[in-house]
C-alpha cells in the first residue's frame, strides 16, 4: 500500500512538471486546427498520434521552462512551490524527462502526422524553451514572443490534417497570438505583485495600468477582425460568425469598463475569465464548423 501511494506521489510531481493545464488547453485548439483542415472525414490514429506529439512536445518545453525559471520561481507565491524550486526532483532529471518527453512528442508527429508538423513543433519549442525565457526577463515584448508559441498547437494540428500551411493556417496562428495578448495582460495585472517581486518587466509594470488597458482593448478589436476573417474567406459559417462577434464586441465593452474601475486587480480577473470563455467558444464552433450553417 505505501509503495502504490509512493507511486502515485512520484507520478504526481512529475505530472505537474509537465504543467498539464497548459498541455491541455492547447490540445483543444490543436484539435479545433485539426478538424478545421480535415472536417469530420479523418483517420483515427493521425489525429491520436498528432495530439499525442503535441501533449509530449508541449510537456517537454514545460519542463524545460520549470529548469530555466527555477530562480525567479521561487521569489513568486504562485510558483515557489514547484518541485524544482522544492528540491522533490534535481535538474538533472528533470532535463532528462524533458529530453525524453520531446524525443516522444516529435517521434508521434514524425510517424503519425507529417515532417512539416514536426517543423512547426520544433518552432514552437525554440521561441518558448530559448527565445522566449530570455525575451521576458529583458522587455515586456516578452509577451509578445510568448503568444508565438502559444500560437504553434492549432497550426500544428491543421497542418497534420492538411500536409501544407496556407490562409486558414495563417489565420489560425494570428488567431491564437492575438488573444494570447489579452489573456496574458490580464494575467500581469492581477499577479502584478509577484511579476514585480521576480523582476519580470511585464507591461503594468513597465507602462502602467492604464496603457495596459489601452493595449487590451486594441487587442481585443485585433483578435475579433481575424476570428471574423475564417468565415469572410468561407472558411466558417454563419453562426461562427455571429458568435464570434458578439463575443468579441462584448469583451471590448467589458474592455472599457476598465477605465471606469477602483479595483484593477477585480477587473483583470473578470478580463481573464472572459478570454477563456472567448477561446473555449472559439475552439468548439470550430470543432463544430461541418455542422453549422
Amino acid at each position: 500500500m505505501r509503495n502504490k501511494k509512493q507511486s502515485n506521489s512520484t507520478f504526481s510531481r512529475y505530472y505537474r512538471l509537465t504543467k498539464p493545464g497548459i498541455i491541455k488547453g492547447n490540445l483543444f485548439t490543436a484539435v479545433a486546427g485539426y478538424l478545421l483542415a480535415a472536417g469530420f472525414d479523418f483517420a483515427w490514429l493521425n489525429l491520436v498520434g498528432t495530439l499525442a506529439g503535441v501533449a509530449f512536445v508541449i510537456g517537454s518545453g514545460c519542463v524545460f521552462n520549470n529548469v530555466i525559471d527555477r530562480d525567479i520561481d521561487k521569489k513568486m507565491a504562485r510558483t515557489k512551490k514547484r518541485e524544482l524550486v522544492q528540491g522533490t526532483i534535481s535538474v538533472k532529471v528533470a532535463l532528462a524527462f524533458a529530453a525524453a518527453l520531446g524525443l516522444a512528442g516529435f517521434a508521434c508527429l514524425a510517424l503519425f502526422a507529417n515532417w512539416l508538423t514536426v517543423v512547426i513543433g520544433l518552432v514552437g519549442m525554440l521561441f518558448y524553451v530559448v527565445i522566449y525565457a530570455i525575451g521576458k526577463r529583458a522587455s515586456s515584448l516578452g509577451t509578445v514572443i510568448g503568444s508565438i508559441s502559444g500560437a504553434i498547437p492549432p497550426v500544428a494540428g491543421y497542418t497534420a490534417a492538411a500536409g501544407q500551411l496556407d490562409n486558414a493556417a495563417f489565420l489560425l496562428f494570428l488567431i491564437m497570438a492575438l488573444w494570447q495578448m489579452p489573456h496574458f495582460y490580464a494575467i500581469a495585472m492581477y499577479r502584478l505583485k509577484d511579476y514585480s517581486a521576480a523582476g519580470i518587466p511585464v507591461l503594468p509594470a513597465v507602462k502602467g495600468m492604464r496603457t495596459t488597458k489601452i493595449y487590451i482593448l486594441l487587442y481585443v478589436a485585433a483578435y475579433t477582425v481575424a476570428a471574423a476573417s475564417l468565415s469572410f474567406l468561407d472558411y466558417t459559417g454563419f453562426i461562427y460568425l455571429v458568435v464570434m462577434m458578439a463575443l468579441g464586441i462584448l469583451w471590448f465593452l467589458k474592455g472599457i469598463q476598465g477605465f471606469k474601475t477602483d479595483d484593477d486587480a477585480k477587473w483583470a480577473r473578470m478580463m481573464f475569465g472572459y478570454s477563456l470563455l472567448v477561446m473555449t467558444t472559439w475552439s468548439v464552433l470550430i470543432c463544430a464548423n461541418e455542422l453549422l450553417p
